[in-house]
């Protein structure tokens, strides 16, 4: 597939970006990121190393619309958001109308 990433034009195909990916470990997550076989990569990694440019010349939203269209699942932060699971004592005062403390 064709795609334009900081105004470079790329032929990207699902099983290229593996190979490129593959022995690559992960960074840590804080913004949006995809799944690459059984991993999950920040996105800007996964740019990076597909195009070989620096992470400040494209932007997410150019490599997610890329690896959707390849067939990859990208998500938010909001996403992989886990409702947060309260202790008993939270729960208890957040039953007796005391705030939680965060």
């Amino acid at each position: 597939m064709r795609c334009v990433i900081a105004r470079f034009p790329f032929d990207l195909t699902k099983s290229g970006v593996l190979d490129a990916m593959k022995g690559i470990k992960p960074e840590p997550i804080t913004g949006d990121s995809v799944i690459v076989g059984r991993r999950h990569y920040p996105i800007k990694q996964v740019g990076a190393v597909i195009t070989r440019q620096d992470r400040r010349d494209f932007s997410a939203g150019e490599v997610t619309r890329a690896m959707t269209l390849l067939g990859f699942t990208c998500r938010t932060p909001s996403e992989d958001a886990a409702p947060r699971d309260l202790t008993p004592l939270q729960t208890a005062s957040a039953m007796l109308g005391a705030s939680t403390p965060v």
